[in-house]
């Protein structure tokens, strides 16, 4: 893989009902939401070097390892390391087309993307 970009969608709920607590701090949830023509543009990029780095312009988005695309990426590092130690790292760029938090899902997008 050298580059590949994935528009994510941002999404609405029709129905939303909190259900549990999770140990995690997250909330179990049952959910209707439908995709919306607004979407971020997530682009990933092969970059050699056994790192994960996330790149945005926009002040709000961390580009830490507290941002949803990164931990996505995480989850695949741990899960597949032999691909990291193959190939190296990705560099993530996020392209803000959805507003932050607005409740249309464009962390929780732009990490399925990853």
């Amino acid at each position: 893989m050298r580059l590949y970009s994935l528009l994510a969608a941002a999404k609405i709920n029709l129905y939303l009902e909190i259900v549990g607590s999770r140990p995690d701090g997250f909330h179990e949830l049952i959910m209707v939401m439908q995709s919306i023509s607004l979407a971020d543009r997530v682009t990933v990029r092969s970059i050699g070097v056994d790192e994960i780095r996330v790149r945005c312009d926009h002040p709000l988005v961390p580009t830490d390892e507290t941002n949803l695309a990164y931990k996505a990426a995480a989850l695949l590092v741990e899960r597949f390391p032999s691909v990291m130690t193959r190939y190296g790292g990705v560099e993530i760029t996020l392209e803000k087309q959805i507003p932050v938090g607005a409740g249309l899902a464009g962390g929780s997008s732009n990490a399925a993307a990853v």
